[in-house]
């Protein structure tokens, strides 16, 4: 059977997009590659016409969200600049549904057990959103003390939005999410313009 020119590539990037959502939802360990096939509706046998092993697919799928995120962030900027990207990442609805949200922050800890190649894909996102953030802060922060600057901020996002996740209720949720935007705010030397009224945690 012939296939359109770019069939390939945009069933890969079908399998890419179901085993993003399922690794986030569910984590990498407990998802098989059946079900990500049938996800994607596609069969079990198709896959490695795509990817060498599971753990392949586990690196491009990071490399994939992590071109996303990118996209996400650029726009972001554009339309809200630093101060709306932070408010956007630890808002609410990021929090209860890790499925859409940062790939880093629904897997980074089970990553790190994962191969060297797939932890150099992992460190190599996160070197590139450190360098976003660092040429996107106020001119009164020195030259020299901008990366470590950033690296403070997305650290400190990253833990909030997962402490918010497994908070006991929803009062300790939104005090984790409130707390992070104001010290990635302070750390950012940016004075708050807006305030964020998050709602109820549906889960």
């Amino acid at each position: 059977m012939r296939y359109d020119k770019g069939h390939k590539e945009n069933t890969r990037r079908h399998i890419l997009e179901a085993a993003s959502t399922r690794f986030r939802r569910d984590g990498i360990e407990a998802v098989g590659v059946a079900e990500l096939m049938s996800d994607a509706g596609l069969t079990h046998g198709g896959f490695y016409s795509h990817f060498s092993s599971k753990e392949d697919l586990v690196r491009a799928t990071i490399e994939h969200a992590a071109d996303g995120a990118r996209a996400r962030f650029r726009e972001l900027m554009n339309d809200a600049g630093l101060e709306g990207w932070i408010r956007r990442y630890l808002r609410p609805e990021h929090r209860d549904h890790p499925e859409r949200g940062c790939l880093g922050a629904a897997l980074v800890s089970e990553l790190s057990r994962h191969s060297a190649t797939t932890k150099a894909a992992v460190s190599q996102w996160t070197v590139k959103v450190f360098d976003d953030v660092a040429a996107h802060l106020p001119s009164t922060i020195p030259r020299q003390k901008r990366r470590m600057v950033a690296v403070g901020i997305f650290s400190t996002m990253i833990g909030a939005l997962q402490l918010a996740r497994v908070a006991p209720d929803a009062k300790t949720a939104d005090e984790a999410l409130e707390s992070g935007i104001a010290c990635a705010l302070q750390l950012a030397g940016l004075k708050p313009q807006s305030r964020l009224q998050p709602k109820a945690r549906t889960s």
